[in-house]
C-alpha cells in the first residue's frame, strides 16, 4: 500500500477529484486528501472524510502537534494536485508556502503530478506557460489540460484530463523515478510516434471471423504514454474495445489487410513506429458473401492463406533514422526458449527492437500487468526486462525506442 497525497485546487472540476480518490483507494493506496480553502467552496470536507477515511483539512495549524505541514510531504511517495489551476500552479512555481497543500509540496521529495485544469486564456497566458515550463524544469509532472466543453458554452483547452487518464499517469511513476524524470522533461516532444493495437478480424461470413485474444491493453498504454511525454501519436486500433487516449489521434481498421494498409501509410515521417497489434497470420481465401448456414452433421472446411508480414514490411522500408519496434507472443519451456525465439524473430522482421511476451497458458492477454523482455538487434546487447502495469511497461519500451534513436 503507497501512500498518496491527493491534493486538491478551487476549481470547478474538484468534483472529479472524487472519482480520482476512489480509484486511487480501490487500487490498495493510502490516500489523505489536502484541499485549499477555495477548494472546499466546491466539494465539502464530509465527502473527502467519508471518500478517503481520514480527516481533511486546509490550515496548517489544525492537528499541529502532528505538523502535518510537513509530515505529509516527507510521508508521501507519490502527490497528485487535480486540479492544478492557474493560482496553483502561480504559488508552486513561486515556492509560497501559504496554506497546507503548498507547504505539502515544499516538503515533498516523491514525484508530484498536476493535472492543469482553468479557462482557456488562462491556461494559454505567457505567465501560466512559463509557470508550467517552471516546474516542469524541476521535475514536477504537469499534465496538459483535456480540449473540450468548459464551464458555460465555452470550449477549447482547460477541461481536467480525465480522473482515468490521471490515475494511469501518476502510478506508472509511482515508485519509478526514471518514468516521473522522463514525463516532466517530456522525452518525446517533437517527435511523431506511430502505434498499432488490438487484434484483427479476418471474415469468414458477414456475422464470423477468425480472430486472437489480443485486448489492446498493451498498444493504448504504449499510446497514452508516448503522448503524455509530448510526442505527437497517431494510434492504429484493430477492433478495440476501449477508447483512444486523449490527444491521440485514432484511425480503427478491422482487417490485417486493413492494418498493413494504414501502417504503410503512416510510417513514413515517423520516427518511432511500435507494432503492438496482434494481426492474424491467416485469412480465409474466399470469405462468404452470405452467412454460412449449417447443414445437417456436416462440418465447415475453410481454405487459408498468409497474410501480409506488416512488422517485416515495416522494417524493410523504415529509412535509418526511424525505430520500429515489433512485439512476439511466444509460448515457451522455460526463459532460454524464451530467448532464443525472440532472437529469432527479431532477426527475421528486422526491426531495431522486439518485445518479448510469454503468453504460455493464457496470461498476459486482457490483464492490466504485463512482463517482458525487450532485446535489440545484435546479440552483444543484453536484454532488458520489465514488468509492472502496462502503462510502466509502456514507458521502459518508450526508453528503449529513444535511446536507439539518440544512438
Amino acid at each position: 500500500m503507497s501512500r498518496i497525497v491527493l491534493g486538491v485546487a478551487g476549481g470547478i472540476a474538484a468534483y472529479k477529484s472524487c472519482l480520482l480518490l476512489r480509484l486511487f483507494a480501490e487500487s490498495g493506496h493510502n490516500v489523505s486528501v489536502v484541499p485549499t480553502r477555495n477548494a472546499l467552496n466546491f466539494v465539502g470536507p464530509a465527502t473527502w472524510e467519508a471518500l478517503s477515511g481520514k480527516p481533511v483539512s486546509e490550515n496548517v495549524w489544525a492537528r499541529s502537534w502532528e505538523v502535518p505541514h510537513v509530515g505529509l510531504g516527507r510521508s508521501a511517495e507519490l502527490i497528485v494536485v487535480a486540479p492544478a489551476t492557474a493560482d496553483l500552479l502561480a504559488r508552486a512555481a513561486c515556492g509560497r508556502a501559504d496554506d497546507l497543500l503548498t507547504n505539502v509540496l515544499l516538503t515533498a521529495s516523491c514525484p508530484i503530478v498536476m493535472a492543469a485544469s482553468m479557462h482557456s486564456e488562462m491556461w494559454l497566458n505567457p505567465a501560466t506557460q512559463h509557470n508550467v515550463e517552471l516546474l516542469r524544469g524541476r521535475g514536477i509532472v504537469v499534465m496538459d489540460p483535456a480540449v473540450g466543453r468548459l464551464t458555460g458554452p465555452d470550449s477549447g483547452p482547460g477541461r481536467m484530463p480525465d480522473p482515468e487518464d490521471i490515475a494511469a499517469l501518476a502510478l506508472s511513476a509511482l515508485g519509478v523515478p526514471s518514468v516521473a524524470a522522463a514525463l516532466a522533461a517530456r522525452d518525446y516532444a517533437g517527435l511523431k510516434v506511430l502505434i498499432s493495437a488490438g487484434g484483427t478480424h479476418e471474415a469468414i461470413d458477414p456475422v464470423r471471423f477468425l480472430g486472437n485474444a489480443s485486448s489492446g491493453k498493451m498498444g493504448l498504454a504504449l499510446a497514452r504514454a508516448a503522448r503524455q511525454r509530448g510526442a505527437e501519436v497517431k494510434l492504429v486500433g484493430a477492433n478495440l474495445s476501449l477508447p483512444a487516449p486523449a490527444g491521440v489521434e485514432l484511425a480503427p481498421v478491422v482487417s490485417t489487410a486493413d492494418l498493413a494498409k494504414e501502417m504503410l501509410g503512416s510510417a513514413p515521417g515517423a520516427d518511432v513506429v511500435v507494432m503492438a497489434a496482434a494481426p492474424a497470420d491467416f485469412t480465409p481465401v474466399a470469405p462468404s458473401a452470405g452467412k454460412v448456414k449449417k447443414t445437417g452433421d456436416a462440418g465447415l472446411t475453410l481454405e487459408l492463406r498468409q497474410t501480409v508480414d506488416v512488422l517485416a514490411a515495416l522494417a524493410a522500408q523504415a529509412d535509418a533514422g526511424q525505430v520500429v519496434v515489433g512485439f512476439a507472443a511466444e509460448t515457451a519451456s522455460d526463459s532460454g526458449e524464451l530467448l532464443a525465439l525472440g532472437r529469432a524473430k527479431l532477426a527475421r522482421k528486422g526491426c531495431r527492437l522486439l518485445v518479448l511476451n510469454d503468453v504460455s497458458g493464457g496470461q498476459v492477454f486482457g490483464a492490466d500487468e504485463n512482463s517482458v523482455l525487450i532485446i535489440a538487434a545484435g546479440n552483444t546487447v543484453e536484454p532488458v526486462a520489465a514488468q509492472g502495469s502496462k502503462d510502466q511497461v509502456a514507458h521502459a519500451i518508450l526508453d528503449q525506442a529513444l535511446a536507439r534513436r539518440a544512438g
